[in-house]
């Protein structure tokens, strides 16, 4: 019987959507992380970080996995190059909130331990409230992320919903919240790949656009992508891009000047 018993190393790993829990400041968060069906633990694999919208927001542990890049998982039919951490946000907060945003910082760092993950190959993209998560997360980590992909998201809080706002907006001592965001990542070697529905009813356009020049100003690697016709779904479309995992996973910092 002994020599039926298989050791923990030679088992085939655990591959797919996978539940997780993870305990940050005394509360006990679910998450998910996809892991590729050719997953192997003795090379280091590529990790993005994903931030759900306010839709999705909840304690399941599951619903952000419906909407967005996890859908875009499951069209590829799991065929997704990258290991992709997706925490939730409960209702009540935001990504915006400082504790929400650490929080996925530390669901992150689980998963690059656990699941080999490269540093210098890490990625964070969000939708909606995600997008304004992926802005506030990035500038107050700047130089953490490769790349980053914000998804119909804005700075100034969207019309109903006062608690999707970045702390740059209210601070005191900045004059011009787009240009402090676009000083604190544009200036780093992340490279930017943002996107926008034209007729984006919930996040105005313009968000984006703003954004897009304060980067531009400070030399960033930026690519904006506007769809035409297009509402506040612009993430199926995205997700969806020719070329966008590629272009990704061309951003490492081993290749990249990180004097920029």
């Amino acid at each position: 019987m002994a020599s039926l018993v298989i050791p923990a190393f030679a088992r085939k790993p655990e591959t797919g959507f996978l539940d997780r829990t993870l305990k940050f400041e005394g509360n006990t968060y679910r998450y998910q992380v996809f892991v590729p069906a050719n997953f192997d633990r003795h090379q280091l694999w590529p990790v993005i970080l994903f931030l759900h919208g306010r839709g999705e927001s909840g304690y399941d542990g599951l619903l952000q996995t419906e909407v967005g890049i996890g859908s875009a998982i499951r069209r590829s039919q799991g065929k997704m190059p990258f290991i992709v951490v997706m925490p939730q946000c409960p209702g009540e907060k935001s990504w915006t909130d400082p504790d929400m945003g650490e929080m996925a910082l530390a669901a992150l760092g689980s998963a690059v331990r656990e699941f080999h993950g490269d540093s210098k190959s890490l990625y964070l993209t969000g939708l909606s409230m995600g997008g304004y998560g992926t802005w506030e997360v990035a500038a107050h980590h700047p130089g953490k992320f490769a790349a980053i992909v914000p998804i119909c998201s804005g700075l100034h809080p969207p019309d109903g919903h006062p608690e999707i706002v970045s702390s740059f907006v209210d601070d005191p001592k900045v004059a011009d919240p787009y240009a402090e965001v676009a000083a604190r990542i544009g200036r780093t070697a992340t490279a930017i790949w943002m996107f926008h529905g034209a007729n984006d009813p919930a996040v105005p356009v313009e968000e984006s656009r703003k954004m897009a020049a304060a980067l531009r100003a400070v030399g960033s690697k930026v690519k904006y992508t506007e769809y035409p016709d297009t509402g506040h779904n612009s993430w199926d479309k995205a997700y969806a891009e020719p070329g966008l995992w590629d272009w990704l996973l061309a951003q490492h910092f081993a290749n990249v000047d990180t004097r920029r």
